[in-house]
């Protein structure tokens, strides 16, 4: 059988591998790039629309970025980096829309405000303190807080109208925030990729075989409509297949994998199509997570475009699953167990106890606990208009921690190999989002070369911040914020902004 040869191997056709391709591609063109995915096309699974939250993660709504310490003061340090490596990912993604590598932005972004909202006293002085921690800091300085019913109503009124003001309410938004279908931008980037030479797609293609041969990675790749097997040899290889990134890494020996083990969470989302409703909330609105949650099952009530239509989505529902994919098999898990990582699942399986049994809880419960919950964000909802829809699988990180046992992460992480031929990325949110940074970091660690000289001009073209910190210089972070805004269409219209930063009741 012959074996053909590529510089770069993608496994995985999502948001990640896509960008990392179009990346390398504007680097160095004389490199031939493969892309190999399972399914029919590109981002279907945790990138596709409905599979995810869409949020644009930024910082701005999710209350688990910033949690509160012993002394009672804030922690942003997260926050602040997530939105910096958000506004990478604005930059590259306007740079190619003003190229007309990307078509139309509001084909995959759409302006959406962002709002924590809370209830309970202690919530609500919280609240006011993140949001002073916040707004010192220029990433930040566009967030308002209030407590006054009035400016609530405005800002929630789908969730403000009908409720009582008995029990204090507070909320913070950020009106410039964003709704970002991450399965159309995947698909969008795909086509720019397909249209150059040296790049080849490969759907409903399966890796069945990974071996290190020398100075390259020898692949079995299996065409799943054929059944017919072809061997490819690959310089580099990256891992972006989402949960079924561990049994690659498996597959492959990767000895910096060792230990590694995943936990897998399934989820659920309450769906409304109603566009009235939709236009009407238009916002993302985060809240308080329930007690033993996992971060990713934070509820949150947001308006999504997917087809360029409004729609509703809460939730997300957790649940317990053995698969690692929704199209994965239930005996995932069980696969996954080896002997240098069953100590941690071990750790995991005995110290998260409290988690395992409220996500089984999740799984059980039914339809009309779910729209109970939902009734905590709209208590005149009309339960007709809502139906359940599977959200995306996610396989959280188990590892080795500092004292030798296994620790379970709720983060993202990637993984490299010591000669630099091989990197994968493991874990969950904020991800997406964050999809540019991760690639570069990536690059940065096995492909120093192409961030030099002609590279690292090409990389400050396609992001103007690149090398420097928006953290630390507010006029770089508003010329950025003045190109991604007007490129994307992400500023907000005249009756979604608000005069007053902070409002107080």
């Amino acid at each position: 059988m012959a074996i053909h040869h590529t510089d770069i191997l993608m496994i995985g056709g999502g948001i990640m591998s896509v960008t990392l391709a179009s990346l390398i591609a504007r680097l160095d063109s004389s490199r031939s790039i493969t892309l190999a995915e399972q399914s029919g096309q590109l981002g279907e699974e945790s990138s596709d629309a409905w599979n995810n939250a869409g949020t644009g993660h930024a910082g701005y709504c999710e209350l688990n970025y910033t949690p509160q310490q012993a002394d009672g003061s804030v922690a942003i340090d997260r926050a602040l980096a997530i939105n910096e490596q958000f506004e990478v990912s604005l930059q590259f993604w306007s740079s190619l829309v003003e190229r007309n590598d990307l078509s139309q932005a509001d084909g995959f972004i759409r302006n959406v405000p962002h709002l924590s909202w809370v209830q309970g006293k202690e919530a609500c002085q919280f609240l006011q303190k993140r949001q002073a921690a916040l707004q010192s800091h220029p990433l930040f300085g566009a967030m308002e807080f209030t407590s006054r019913p009035s400016t609530l109503s405005e800002w929630l009124p789908l969730i403000m109208g009908p409720r009582s003001s008995i029990v204090p309410t507070a909320a913070t938004r950020v009106a410039h925030g964003s709704d970002v279908n991450f399965g159309s931008l995947t698909r969008q980037l795909g086509r720019s990729l397909s249209q150059r030479d040296n790049t080849d797609i490969r759907l409903k293609t399966r890796v069945t075989g990974l071996t290190r041969k020398g100075k390259t990675w020898l692949v079995t790749l299996e065409d799943l409509e054929s059944g017919q097997t072809t061997e490819l040899s690959a310089n580099f290889v990256f891992v972006g297949a989402g949960g079924a990134a561990l049994h690659l890494l498996q597959k492959a020996r990767v000895p910096e994998a060792k230990g590694y083990g995943g936990f897998p969470v399934s989820g659920l989302w309450l769906a409304c199509e109603d566009q009235n409703l939709a236009s009407a909330h238009h916002a993302k609105v985060y809240s308080q997570a329930p007690v033993g949650a996992p971060p990713m099952s934070v509820p949150h009530l947001d308006t999504r475009f997917i087809d360029g239509k409004p729609a509703l989505l809460f939730g997300p529902f957790a649940g317990f699953t053995t698969r690692f994919l929704k199209s994965g098999s239930v005996l995932d898990l069980a696969k996954s167990i080896r002997s240098h990582n069953l100590r941690n699942l071990l750790d995991v399986a005995v110290g998260n106890w409290p988690l395992t049994r409220y996500l089984i809880k999740e799984a059980l419960s039914s339809r009309d606990a779910r729209l109970d919950q939902l009734r905590g964000f709209m208590p005149d909802l009309e339960p007709e208009n809502w139906y359940l829809r599977p959200a995306g699988q996610r396989v959280q990180i188990i590892k080795t921690d500092d004292r030798k046992r296994g620790k379970l992460e709720f983060g993202t992480e990637v993984l490299t190999t010591a000669d630099r031929s091989m990197a994968a990325l493991l874990g969950a949110s904020p991800g997406a989002s964050t999809c540019v940074s991760a690639m570069l970091d990536v690059i940065e660690r096995c492909m120093p070369e192409l961030v030099t000289g002609k590279g690292l001009e090409t990389l400050q073209t396609l992001i103007p911040s690149y090398g420097q910190s928006l953290k630390h210089d507010g006029m770089l972070l508003e010329d950025v914020r003045r190109f991604t805004s007007s490129t994307l269409g992400l500023a907000p219209t005249a009756t979604q902004r608000a005069p007053e930063r902070s409002i107080s009741a």
